[in-house]
């Protein structure tokens, strides 16, 4: 009985890892999507002063983080017109793709856009290793 409990556990956890891990997207492969101009939606959260000093080109601009107060979260309104007007994949940009980048993703599946189009990417743009692609500005 104790190893069918334990081996039970033992999958549930696996599986919530496999799912967790299925909603992150890794820099080399956004590179892939951006390098062939397949249509994604770049919902980027940063802070206002960090978007102006670097962002992927075509992001959106929310400054939503950290994305836990109602105010915050309701900065992430705006692009729900533009998701659900398309079935583009929707990625979402952090400054770390950490805890703002969840709170963001959480709170626009609360809002219908389904979680099989949302992708946080690891480790957000401080992770971003291809920074001739960044720019500056709005």
């Amino acid at each position: 009985m104790l190893k069918n409990v334990a081996l039970t556990l033992a999958m549930t956890l696996l599986s919530a890892t496999v799912a967790l891990a299925a909603n992150y997207i890794e820099p080399q492969e956004l590179k892939v999507l951006l390098d062939k101009k397949q249509p994604v939606i770049l919902v980027d959260i940063q802070p206002a002063a960090d978007f102006e000093k670097q962002h992927l080109p075509g992001s959106i601009e929310t400054n939503a983080f950290p994305a836990a107060k109602d105010a915050e979260k309701a900065r992430l309104d705006k692009v729900l017109t533009i998701i659900k007007a398309s079935k583009s994949p929707v990625i979402i940009i952090c400054p770390r793709g950490k805890s703002g980048a969840k709170n963001s993703y959480n709170y626009l599946e609360s809002k219908g856009v389904p979680e099989g189009r949302m992708q946080i990417l690891d480790d957000g743009i401080a992770g971003w290793p291809y920074k001739e692609l960044l720019v500056k500005g709005r």
